[in-house]
């Protein structure tokens, strides 16, 4: 949830009948309870509060913790007296002297704190960490003591993830009811530590109201659209992938996704080659099956046998004319469609026609790029947090946008969202985009919505990095889905889909 509807999940809950007074007591007993496990043995604990119900979760926490028997200072950035509402009702509940956090009385308490607790701000902040505020966050972050935050480390976005001038480096998180997409996003992600999801109390039917548009991407989010082969199933229910190669020199891309396209599950994978490639694709292929296709023509020759109905273009393709006509005729004939690397940036100064196109297209079409390439696809997007930027170029070519990074968000033209965050540093690699491209195509062959196996195809990508580990190459990647999915048809045949082997 945006902090926006968090906001809002709040104040439906005090309408509903739970007064706000205990819902500041709950968030901050919470945040008690994990700095108490933070602590282990020791005892001196440092509480920064700011001027707002933030600072009140942490006035409530200082109480909780001081009558469990431990050290606790609290510094006040503004007048605790001139707090309004729940936050002030915490404050006059303390049993603690407040004293004024400035230079000098954080430099005075850091040194003998044990752990820090950040209430100052937030997810609700909204503007630049300036002056003195900036000084002591950085004082803070230079002392190396552990700091637990409160709701979300102060100076992140709790919508984008971006640092507002600077923000507190946190040891660990704790937030309350649903995350906050500045949890998942860079570089916000890197600076909450551990993350600890509290419930305080907060319905889940608040949801329907609020009906938030932003999910961590999960199994849960896709695994009712994805089923495994069945006993009396054949290869020919689960799809034939076609995945066009480069020239001789540049076809081994293809080469990476068609073997993707094959271990995510797809029945049948063609490697659609201009004759010049053909030898050296037949000398690498073996289980993936090879055609020489010429030109327009020999496109449109393919196209008509139905039974390929998903394909791949644009890993090491070639930027330039004849990839707009190929990835124009595919749209013309409907099929399921992945456009990556080369057929998005033969795009670049004609984003119009290539949205029109998918617009008319019978099929669904996903579109893969990465920051350079969205950048010349939607060059007027570039400032936007990243699932609004995804969001509004989705909605504007009618496409499901992945875009890729260690945060990579996946939109669908309804505007809804998934971010991933289990991608490993590792998958920045030559290849491993032409992996996921492939991943998504196998997936997309099997029936999968288009959002479905962009988001499923996303998640395998980076679970297969993690298993594949340090020092990985593209070619690593397809062989590590193996266990991936494995695991996948373990778990579900345990939700009782009797439709699974």
């Amino acid at each position: 949830m945006t902090p926006a509807q968090m906001g809002e999940a709040d104040r439906l809950t005090i309408a509903g009948g739970i007064a706000g007074e205990d819902l500041m007591e709950r968030a901050g007993a919470a945040v008690a309870a994990s700095a108490k496990r933070l602590l282990g043995q020791q005892k001196n604990v440092l509480v920064l509060c700011g001027p707002g119900n933030n600072g009140g979760d942490g006035y409530v926490a200082a109480r909780l913790l001081s009558d469990d028997g431990l050290q606790v200072t609290v510094l006040a950035l503004r007048d605790p007296a001139k707090l309004r509402g729940d936050a002030l009702l915490a404050y006059q509940s303390l049993n603690l002297p407040v004293k004024t956090l400035s230079t000098c009385s954080l430099s005075e308490h850091l040194s003998e704190a044990d752990l820090v607790i950040d209430a100052l701000f937030g997810a609700g902040l909204d503007r630049a960490l300036e002056g003195d505020v900036r000084e002591l966050v950085s004082a803070v972050n230079a002392s190396e003591k552990p700091v637990l935050a409160v709701d979300l480390a102060s100076g992140i976005n709790g919508a984008s993830g971006a640092v507002m001038g600077t923000a507190i480096d946190a040891s660990a998180t704790v937030t309350f009811f649903r995350l906050k997409p500045g949890y998942l996003l860079f570089p916000g992600r890197t600076l909450c530590g551990q993350t600890e999801l509290a419930q305080i109390g907060i319905e889940k039917g608040v949801l329907e109201t609020i009906v938030p548009n932003t999910i961590r991407n999960a199994p849960e989010l896709w695994r009712s659209a994805w089923n495994a082969p069945t006993l009396d199933g054949h290869k020919y229910d689960r799809g034939h992938v076609v995945d066009f190669s480069g020239g001789i020199t540049t076809s081994g891309a293809a080469r990476l996704g068609a073997m993707a396209a094959l271990r995510a599950g797809a029945g049948l994978v063609t490697v659609a080659s201009p004759p010049s490639a053909v030898m050296v694709n037949a000398t690498h292929l073996t289980a993936i099956m090879l055609k020489a296709v010429d030109g327009e023509e020999g496109l449109r020759s393919l196209m008509k046998d139905p039974r390929f109905n998903a394909c791949l273009i644009g890993p090491g393709y070639g930027v330039g004319e004849k990839t707009r006509v190929q990835v124009s005729t595919l749209l013309e004939f409907g099929r399921q469609l992945v456009l990556d690397a080369d057929a998005l940036t033969s795009f670049a100064e004609h984003t119009n026609s290539l949205f029109e196109l998918i617009h008319q297209s019978a099929g669904e079409c996903v579109l893969t790029p990465h920051s350079g390439e969205f950048a010349r696809l939607f060059p007027e997007l570039a400032g936007m947090d990243k699932p609004s930027a995804a969001r509004e170029a989705a909605s504007r070519s009618g496409a499901v946008i992945v875009l890729k990074g260690l945060d990579t968000v996946i939109a669908g033209p309804d505007g809804f969202a998934a971010i991933n965050d289990n991608a490993p540093p590792w998958l920045a690699t030559a290849g491993s985009g032409d992996v996921l491209a492939g991943i998504t195509c196998g997936l997309l062959a099997q029936g999968m919505p288009a959002f479905e196996a962009a988001a499923m195809a996303v998640w395998l990508h980076g679970k297969a990095g993690q298993v594949a580990g340090p020092g990985l190459i593209a070619e690593d990647l397809s062989p590590a889905l193996r266990p991936v999915i494995a695991e996948l048809v373990e778990k579900t045949e345990g939700t009782g889909n009797k439709k699974l082997s």
